[in-house]
């Protein structure tokens, strides 16, 4: 494949922290070699060490990209560059990044089948509309890729199978930082924000952020600082959001334990799972939660039941002389000791549900783990989600007896 000279830059680092076997068991990880304030620049990597659409436009692929119509998006130029300088191996300037990216990834689109339908169900149906959506791109996608051929002595559509642009893809989803680039012609109208930042993957993941990152425009480099201080020998984490489980699963491929976002969903048909069906003002009831936005993200944490749970509930607790009150329940109002008890005994159903539905996923996890030990690796990755989500469950329910202890 023809290719112009890669440029390299430094990568400005000061000799704070060294490398080690993460807890995450990613393999990768920094240890702080010495103490670190707050506010502190431990990285600095120069605009010319990003790979953005920049990147592309310059490289061999630009003019490919230039005349393609319609205009191909950030996201398959970003894509398109990463299996081409894959399948370049040692002639790509990018191998040592290249090198270090995994050969395989476990977000959802990934996984099998089978794997899939053990999950829980608000995030298989996300995992098949991921899988969907990963799809649509590739087929959307091969008529560009065969406009490369002339760049390639190999059939393209062996290059650029769907398996390649897979893993582009997961590359570019889990591991890209946000960067605004100004609006081109030559791309789609899909907004350009994403920047792959080599030495970064470096960096595993808590909840409990130590370090904030953003591209500085006066330095025009991407900085890393610290949000605390570190002692020595610990490791340096950065944060990918508040996220819980089920969404660092979905978006990254890996579930964080003990994390504080964490939490259980509580579905529409779940809610109303243990109400009585001879209730006439259901329907309308249902149609207020809808109006007012308390029929999704409904959910157990490790605090208990959500506000909105316990507030969704109390208003389809409501009897029917108390209906007319409604507006007092969105608004945190106590309507009566007789609705606060009810909402609670449903709020506890519906967790034991949970809890023995759980229960009963992962004896078939441990079960399938034993018959398929091909499939173990993705088969632990979805146990830990259940067993964090089990042990949520189980604090909820103690939580919720509790309270229900107070109205006896």
């Amino acid at each position: 494949m023809k290719k112009g000279r890669g440029r390299t830059s430094r990568i400005r680092r000061r000799k704070l922290f060294r490398s080690s076997e993460s807890r995450g068991g990613t393999g990768r990880g920094l240890m702080s070699k010495t103490s670190l304030r707050e506010g502190q620049v431990i990285i600095s990597l120069p605009e010319s060490c990003l790979l953005t659409t920049d990147t592309v436009m310059r490289s061999y692929l630009g003019v490919y990209v230039a005349k393609w119509q319609p205009p191909p998006s950030p996201l398959l130029a970003l894509c398109t560059f990463l299996v081409a300088e894959k399948h370049a191996g040692t002639r790509s300037p990018w191998k040592p990044y290249l090198e270090i990216l995994p050969k395989a990834y476990t977000c959802p689109v990934c996984l099998e089948p089978e794997v899939v339908n053990l999950l829980p169900k608000p995030l298989k149906a996300k995992a098949r509309e991921q899988r969907i959506r990963v799809q649509e791109f590739f087929t959307s996608s091969r008529d560009f890729f065969s406009s490369l051929q002339p760049l390639f002595s190999e059939a393209v559509e062996n290059i650029f199978s769907y398996s390649a642009l897979l893993w582009a893809w997961c590359t570019v989803n889990t591991r890209a930082v946000y960067m605004k680039l100004g609006r081109r012609q030559c791309f789609s109208a899909e907004p350009d924000i994403c920047a792959l930042a080599p030495y970064l993957d470096l960096l595993n993941h808590s909840p409990d952020v130590q370090v904030k990152a953003a591209f500085n425009e006066e330095t025009r480099c991407y900085e890393i600082r610290t949000a605390s201080s570190c002692r020595p020998h610990e490791e340096v984490f950065i944060c990918y959001g508040p996220h819980d489980n089920q969404r660092l699963l979905l978006e990254y491929g890996f579930v964080s334990t003990r994390n504080p976002h964490a939490c259980v969903y509580v579905s529409k048909d779940i809610l109303v799972k243990y109400l009585p069906s001879t209730d006439k003002q259901m329907n309308k009831k249902i149609s207020i939660l809808k109006d007012h936005g308390f029929i999704e993200n409904l959910t157990f944490g490790w605090d208990g039941p959500s506000w909105r749970l316990l507030t969704a509930l109390k208003l389809l607790c409501l009897e029917a002389s108390e209906f007319t009150c409604w507006k007092k329940v969105l608004l945190g109002e106590i309507i009566s000791d007789t609705n606060e008890k009810t909402s609670l005994d449903i709020a506890q159903k519906i967790c034991h549900y949970f809890i023995e539905e759980t229960n009963a996923v992962l004896q078939k996890v441990s079960h399938m783990k034993d018959e398929d030990v091909a499939l173990v690796n993705q088969l632990t990755l979805v146990e830990t989600l259940w067993i964090e989500e089990l042990k949520i469950l189980q604090t909820s329910a103690e939580l919720l007896h509790n309270l229900q202890t107070a109205f006896m």
